[in-house]
């Protein structure tokens, strides 16, 4: 299952070394991690979800409106460590995590599902260290996977 943390900003970016790489302004960061065996199916859903996931505040403060009905954006970072298993030890393991060939098709087939369906989309650069800056809004912070286990 593809995983996600999906925040609502204000603004985020995401730089490596002295070089902004992705920048946004109202929309979503989402952290996508890609574990083994994920598939295109896993990719499509997850894409679909976050683009019509109504978390922004309408005329009455409501959360009712989705990224597209406020013309958001969407900034998206590869991030293995979502698959980091923490329960025994003191040190994560990552068996569970897509090989970077897998997970770089899939992270690219995802960001093309969020373009598919008009949304502005910046990346992370894949497999690079980055430094991600989040202007959380709310804040809101979801936890989304693409086989419904959280």
């Amino acid at each position: 299952m593809v995983r996600a943390v999906v925040q609502r900003v204000k603004k985020g970016r995401v730089t490596v070394g002295k070089e902004t790489v992705g920048e946004i302004g109202t929309g979503f960061v989402v952290l996508l991690g890609v574990g083994e065996g994920d598939d295109s199916a896993d990719a499509k859903y997850l894409a679909e979800k976050i683009v019509n996931l109504r978390v922004f505040d309408d005329e009455e403060g409501k959360m009712n409106l989705s990224l597209r009905d406020v013309g958001g954006e969407i900034l998206t970072v590869s991030q293995f460590t979502l698959w980091g298993d923490c329960r025994k030890g003191r040190r994560p393991s990552f068996i569970a995590a897509a090989g970077p060939e897998e997970a770089q098709a899939l992270y690219n087939e995802f960001i093309q599902h969020l373009r598919d369906h008009e949304i502005k989309v910046a990346t992370g650069r894949f497999q690079a260290l980055m430094q991600v800056e989040i202007h959380n809004d709310g804040p809101v912070t979801l936890l989304l996977d693409s086989r419904k286990k959280f």
